[in-house]
């Protein structure tokens, strides 16, 4: 690949070059409450909702001449689907099929994979799992370059989607042959260590992060200027999909209780589909969709461009807004309070024996609440002021939080595999309703942030301003899980004893030893013994996580966030020294 000539702009962002998000996206039925909060907050820079905007995207097409007359300046529609053009139909299709095909290997990096390996790892070696999905929440940091460095003969986003899909394919097609067995063996005498497992799906995922970048910046060129928000919708329904795919419809078709009970009148001690059945597919899916972009798809040249320092430079002049930094604070630490619940209740559950497809069944249950929710927060949003509201959710979400603990608390002690016994029909609808309560929570604090960070977004770099934000607030939701996981594993307290209910086994081991962690508690059981747990370190580590939760939001985070609310906008823009390079 080689890089463009450059010319030097003052602050105007580049189509793409940082108009995307990480992590987590609104919900795509949000777009008809207020356009150019969606435009803003959906990947898409603030100049084209605007006449001058959008003037300068169509005059980057190709296709654009001033021997033409001159068009009409382009305006945001409000148009359904199928009253746009055929063109701009058939783009949103194939932006669909990019973003759903980004969501499989994070459905499984961030979802399944990490209940999967509940059967084989600790709750620390889950941590270091977790850093799999960092690539997600950083890729603020090469978005430049990637707008920047890419090959004429290929176009500007088909020079970064053909190599990474395809690189993707093969590292999925090879992990598909080797995955069950990396599963078993990690972090086992003889096996590969959990950071070389945790090394592949870092790959996956640094792949789908460079591709987004690249397929957000794409979407505002593949759209027309009018119906540039449709990019927003695309990119919901997208990656909704392919996660779901990929954690909830996957998780309860690699269930063996599932496949027996709806599909075999034979019980077998495996499910319907493997891991690595399942990784092959989709890597063969990818190739597929490469080949066929590559000899099918053709991209229009672009012209207008920035130099990558000038985009370094301008988020560089945005971090030294004092208020910029403040609300970094807020959001480096305001979700440490939920940390245990996101990241260890759905663990427990399966630890206590609530069985994978239950937990499929409790995903697929909340999945419409979520959207439905999702709307009314988006429309509350509207009603009251962002950060007041997303006070709200975050007192909800330790009230959630304190309810997950008390859910797992009384599971019931006859119920699950341990017992060769179905969950009651009462304590399965319990933690639907508590995981349902969580999910509302989080959809109301997302919506409104995401809402404030639109209103306070400088418009003339709206692009650099909203990623940023957006970076920073997911990184604080996942930099604390590392450290929370393996809080657990330090505060349990198990020793593996013999098992008096069972006179027949052989407990061959000397004397009792600890058996907190997943390996020592597999050596205990392959020995004839059991574990007895005498402190469950998710209790405490998930009331501390309250509690300092519930400290910093009383002391600093209210405060802040409404003090921050109150200035006026001037206090969120760069001064006009600052932003000319």
């Amino acid at each position: 690949m080689g890089t463009k000539s450059r010319r030097s702009k003052s602050p105007t962002i580049p189509n793409g070059s940082l108009g995307h998000t990480s992590g987590r996206k609104a919900n795509g039925s949000l777009a008809k409450m207020n356009t150019n909060v969606e435009l803003q907050r959906r990947n898409v820079p603030h100049e084209i909702s605007t006449p001058g905007g959008a003037t300068e995207n169509l005059m980057a097409r190709e296709s654009f001449t001033l021997d033409d007359p001159v068009p009409q300046t382009p305006t945001v529609n409000s148009h359904g689907f199928f009253e746009l053009p055929k063109k701009d139909q058939k783009n949103f299709g194939l932006l669909v099929l990019l973003y759903f095909l980004q969501g499989i290997p994070l459905g499984l990096a961030t979802g399944s994979v990490p209940f999967l390996l509940k059967n084989h790892m600790s709750y620390s070696e889950i941590g270091i799992f977790s850093l799999a999905s960092y690539p997600y929440s950083l890729k603020l940091f090469w978005s430049p370059i990637v707008d920047a460095v890419w090959s004429p003969k290929f176009g500007r986003r088909k020079s970064w989607i053909l190599p990474i899909q395809l690189l993707s394919g093969i590292g999925m097609l090879y992990l598909g042959s080797v995955v069950e067995d990396m599963m078993k063996t990690t972090g086992k005498p003889g096996g590969p260590t959990v950071w070389g497992f945790t090394g592949w799906w870092f790959f996956l995922v640094l792949m789908c992060a460079t591709q987004d970048i690249a397929v957000d910046g794409w979407a505002l060129t593949l759209l027309t200027p009018g119906n540039v928000s449709y990019a927003s919708t695309a990119q919901t329904v997208g990656l909704t999909g392919g996660q779901f795919l990929s954690y909830t419809v996957f998780l309860a078709f690699n269930s063996k209780d599932f496949a027996n009970r709806w599909f075999r009148t034979e019980p077998l001690d495996h499910g319907l589909l493997s891991l690595g059945g399942y990784l092959t597919f989709a890597g063969w899916a990818y190739i597929i969709v490469t080949i066929g972009l590559a000899l099918f798809k053709r991209e229009e040249r672009t012209k207008n461009e920035d130099g990558i320092w000038d985009v370094y430079k301008i988020m560089w002049g945005v971090l030294k807004l004092k208020n910029i930094q403040t609300i970094i604070i807020v959001h480096l630490i305001a979700k440490i309070g939920f940390q245990a619940n996101d990241a260890a209740t759905s663990l427990k559950l399966l630890d206590k024996g609530f069985g994978t497809e239950n937990m499929a069944l409790t995903v697929l249950i909340d999945f419409p609440f979520e959207i439905g929710l999702g709307y009314y927060a988006g429309k509350w949003s509207q009603e009251y002021t962002p950060m007041r509201l997303w006070c709200w959710g975050f007192a909800g979400r330790l009230a959630a939080a304190v309810a997950a603990q008390f859910t797992v608390s009384i599971f019931p002690p006859t119920a699950g595999a341990a017992s060769n016994s179905g969950i009651p029909s009462w304590y399965l609808l319990t933690v639907i309703a508590q995981h349902v309560f969580s999910t509302f929570t989080n959809t109301i604090m997302f919506v409104a942030v995401a809402a404030f960070h639109a209103r306070i977004a400088d418009p003339v770099i709206g692009g650099t301003y909203m990623t940023l934000l957006a970076t920073v607030c997911n990184l604080g939701g996942t930099f604390p899980r590392f450290f929370v996981l393996r809080m657990v594993d330090a505060f349990t307290s198990a020793t593996c004893l013999p098992d008096d209910n069972n006179k027949a086994a052989d407990f061959t081991f000397a004397a009792p030893f600890s058996c907190a962690v997943q390996a020592d508690k597999e050596r205990c059981l392959a020995g004839g013994g059991v574990c007895e747990m005498q402190r469950d370190g998710y209790y405490i580590v998930n009331i501390l996580c309250v509690l300092v939760g519930l400290v910093t939001f009383v002391l600093y985070i209210r405060p802040k966030v409404l003090q921050l609310q109150a200035l006026p906008l001037r206090a969120w823009r760069l001064s006009p020294s600052s932003s000319k390079y």
